[in-house]
């Protein structure tokens, strides 16, 4: 407890996500790339034997940290006390061991792999978050509720209908995400400056030998493609192009969770609380929106990475230079971590996520004379009432009856105005029957029907298989 620990990793994110940013992970996929490397090198017609390649099959987990960190030390150079210390294990394949590579082979590679297993752990939460959604929106897609514009009671929606604006940001960010995982290139092969010259060397200036060194390698780690062309680094846009689908999926996050929080303070809908949970330390009666707290505290940092990447895509001088490397130590795990962090925490709200149908339906009544107005309106016109004097009629009842709820604190009396007033004889008879807020909500029913057959099933069904790999998620920390 003497030392900083990052609360990304010790209090909040998976463990499946912390193990793929884990110096394990890293190091032991050097490893796998250093023997790759050296199997395609073989099978081009290198000299290099199968003796050397068992040798690195058998070591490529059983690392050393201890000597790579005194051997970084000692060269101050993380790739060649790696290279050393996978050497030491492995000593009849220490002298092929990153032939004809540079630190970036192994270093970019590496985050390239990292950030597609990344992107595909996301997308299942996605996929999990948008099946634990469907269920709270079609159960709640036929109930009334108050839309807002400006935070403004404006025209009546459902509880389910709001729920699929916040279901379809997130389809947005998961088409993003499947895009990403198909298209995301490999740097593969290139050289110290990308040029490939000392490949061309090793293979006595075969430039079809070249060509498939590059294309054995990124097959067999997984990638149909790599960048037409590089630097001694890939292009730092890509990292750009990553973190900026990340905060998207923070942007859809912070809406969702803004809103839930507003309607927790009007007590219509509320997350889900402990029976233990303490909501704080002074003020034992509260129930506070904590989890949708910390989702908007964890978005709103993610969003704010996407311009540290285009910073350090836009330094970067000619073929490279090293001021891209402390910042992408920090930025890529962490843009990860709060994705991950931010899915778990919205997947436990969106399971938990708790309406109270009475509190909806007060909130309903207090402005629901208001929105019938138009209603009435034309009813009384279609029986042969003056428009424009119905319209000035009902202007006045609704400023009075709005000054009334205002100033004295009272009922909104407006319909009590109207039974009163013989402007609107046509409708006194079917005035109760004018209010039922279902007449209100328009198509918001059928649209929540029309989202899930046209958008969230074929989705669901095309990620059928994640479905099943996404178990339970972590215990949830506020």
């Amino acid at each position: 407890m003497e030392s900083y620990e990052h609360p990304l990793v010790s209090r909040y994110a998976s463990k499946e996500m912390s193990f793929l940013w884990s110096p394990k992970k890293k190091f032991s996929t050097w490893r796998k790339l250093w023997l790759i490397l050296a199997e395609s090198e073989k099978e081009l017609g290198l000299a290099i034997t199968d003796e050397q390649l068992n040798e690195m099959r058998q070591h490529l987990t059983d690392i050393d940290f201890e000597a790579a960190e005194k051997k970084e030390a000692e060269v101050r150079h993380d790739v060649m006390a790696h290279v050393h210390v996978f050497g030491q294990a492995c000593p009849a394949a220490m002298p092929i061991i990153h032939l004809g590579a540079t630190s970036c082979y192994v270093g970019d590679n590496t985050d390239l792999i990292q950030m597609k297993e990344s992107l595909t752990l996301v997308r299942k939460k996605i996929v999990k978050l948008l099946a634990t959604m469907k269920i709270f929106a079609e159960t709640y897609k036929d109930m009334p509720t108050l839309g807002f514009t400006h935070f403004q009671p404006a025209q009546l929606t459902t509880v389910g209908k709001r729920c699929t604006l916040w279901m379809q940001d997130f389809v947005f960010d998961l088409e993003e995400i499947d895009r990403l995982i198909t298209e995301l290139p490999f740097r593969g092969v290139k050289g110290t400056t990308g040029t490939q010259a000392t490949f061309l060397e090793l293979f006595d200036g075969d430039h079809e030998k070249v060509k498939e060194l590059n294309k054995k390698v990124c097959a067999k780690m997984g990638f149909s493609k790599w960048v037409s062309v590089s630097g001694q680094t890939y292009t730092r846009k890509i990292d750009f192009m990553v973190v900026s689908a990340l905060s998207g999926v923070a942007q859809s996050a912070y809406k969702m969770c803004g809103d839930i929080r507003l309607l927790a303070n009007m007590k219509e809908i509320e997350e889900p609380f402990e029976k233990k949970q303490i909501g704080s330390s002074a003020m034992a009666y509260k129930r506070n929106p904590m989890r949708s707290e910390r989702v908007c505290s964890l978005a709103r940092y993610l969003m704010s990475l996407p311009p540290n990447c285009a910073n350090t895509q836009a330094s970067q001088w000619f073929e490279r230079t090293l001021d891209d490397s402390a910042n992408r130590r920090m930025v890529l795990p962490e843009a990860f971590l709060s994705a991950d962090v931010i899915l778990n925490t919205l997947i436990n709200i969106a399971d938990g996520l708790h309406v109270w149908p009475a509190v909806v339906a007060s909130h309903l009544s207090s402005e629901l004379p208001f929105m019938a107005t138009e209603v009435i309106l034309m009813q009384c016109v279609k029986a042969g009432g003056d428009r424009q004097a119905l319209h000035e009629a009902i202007r006045e009842h609704s400023m009075a009856a709005g000054r009334r709820v205002k100033e004295e604190g009272a009922a909104n009396d407006l319909l009590e105005r109207i039974s009163r007033d013989q402007s609107f004889s046509a409708v006194h008879d079917t005035l109760d029957q004018l209010l039922d807020p279902k007449l209100f909500v328009g198509r918001a029913p059928e649209q929540v029907t029309e989202f899930m057959e046209e958008c969230i099933n074929p989705m669901l069904k095309k990620h059928a298989d994640l479905l099943q790999t996404v178990g339970n998620i972590d215990a949830v920390n506020i």
